[in-house]
């Protein structure tokens, strides 16, 4: 190491060395952290969400009740020659085979999966995201290896910050919070080869979110 690197680090190190002994006012005293930072929203957090979910490559299905969105799915899945869905999810399980639809749910048929289909906590209208965790039925890997998530949500769900959906995830579960909380948003993309756009890179290739009325 030269004289002049050894005199440039110590001159740094002297620098921060100062700076901590040096007590100051905090100039920042005035910020008001409850304060919202983001314009309010010019629709409703609904129809924003919608709006942001499309602008990330994410699909939307409005769907009156669960009747409208299990009809939809099956159409779907003849558009998709999919055979059948796959979740873990008990209360997703019954709702569907009430409609006639084929699921499985098996752990020897997960590799074979295509397109899963989970619940999700809440629906993030700022930025057209989903919050999911560990603590649903899906667990973890569901949300990262089918090639197609489905997401089964309700307009209830939509808060319209973060800071919304995380402050409603402490009341939900108090002591007993989920060791994974993920903020989904759009499909997994990643332009990080040769600064090509990449879909599914890491994750499902396309994001579906079934949106129930129940307002």
């Amino acid at each position: 190491m030269s004289i002049k690197e050894t005199t440039t680090k110590e001159k740094i190190l002297t620098s921060i060395r100062n700076a901590l002994l040096t007590k100051r006012e905090n100039p920042f005293d005035r910020i008001n952290f409850d304060e919202a930072i983001y314009h309010e929203l010019k629709d409703e957090k609904e129809v924003v969400f919608a709006s942001k979910l499309l602008d990330n490559n994410g699909k939307f299905v409005y769907c009156e009740n669960e009747k409208t969105a299990t009809t939809i799915l099956q159409t779907l899945m003849a558009e998709k020659n999919w055979e059948s869905v796959f979740t873990p999810d008990t209360k997703l399980v019954t709702l569907l085979q009430n409609a006639g639809i084929n699921v499985i749910s098996e752990e020897n048929q997960f590799p074979e999966v295509k397109a899963g289909i989970t619940r999700c906590e809440f629906l993030i209208a700022r930025f057209g995201s989903v919050m999911v965790s560990s603590a649903l039925s899906a667990g973890r890997r569901m949300f990262v290896f089918p090639e197609t998530h489905l997401v089964v949500a309700y307009a209830s769900q939509v808060v319209t910050e973060l800071k919304e959906a995380l402050k409603a995830m402490k009341e939900k579960y108090a002591d007993n919070f989920p060791s994974q909380v993920t903020v989904i948003t759009g499909p997994s993309r990643t332009a990080d080869i040769e600064k090509t756009l990449v879909m599914g890179a890491h994750g499902p290739k396309e994001l579906y979110v079934f949106m129930i009325d129940d307002l």
